[in-house]
């Protein structure tokens, strides 16, 4: 590769990178990449905590996470904190263990970007 190509190559990457911040700004919040115990999967034996992992930073002090049996009984669980490797994960611990069934996590969110962003999950206990 000769110089001009370089170029043209490293100024395509760094207008690349620039949309895609811009992109994240206009967007609004954050989306939930993935989550543990997994988005619609069924898990053996009660998880102590759920983790939620965004595409985008999140401030978890403004945020909340609930978490609901399918008779509608609200689960305890802790304030939601981030990691502290990663502010684009939330950690929440359960109040108590989860006995089988199916639990509907709904959580909301603040973006770095200081936008809100809400959404919903379901996962099994076997």
């Amino acid at each position: 590769m000769n110089r001009r190509e370089f170029l043209a190559r490293a100024g395509s990457a760094a207008a690349a990178a620039s949309t895609s911040q811009a992109y994240a700004k206009f967007r609004g919040g954050a989306f939930l990449d993935h989550a543990v115990p997994g988005v619609g999967l069924t898990v053996s034996g009660s998880p102590s905590e759920l983790r939620l992992h965004f595409d985008l930073g999140v401030i978890a002090a403004l945020s909340s996470v609930q978490v609901i049996t399918s008779t509608g009984a609200a689960i305890p669980v802790s304030k939601p904190v981030n990691d502290p490797s990663d502010p684009q994960t939330v950690i929440v611990k359960l109040g108590r263990a989860l006995g089988s069934g199916t639990y509907k996590v709904s959580w909301h969110m603040i973006s770095i970007n200081q936008r809100p962003t809400s959404g919903t999950f379901h996962f099994t206990v076997s």
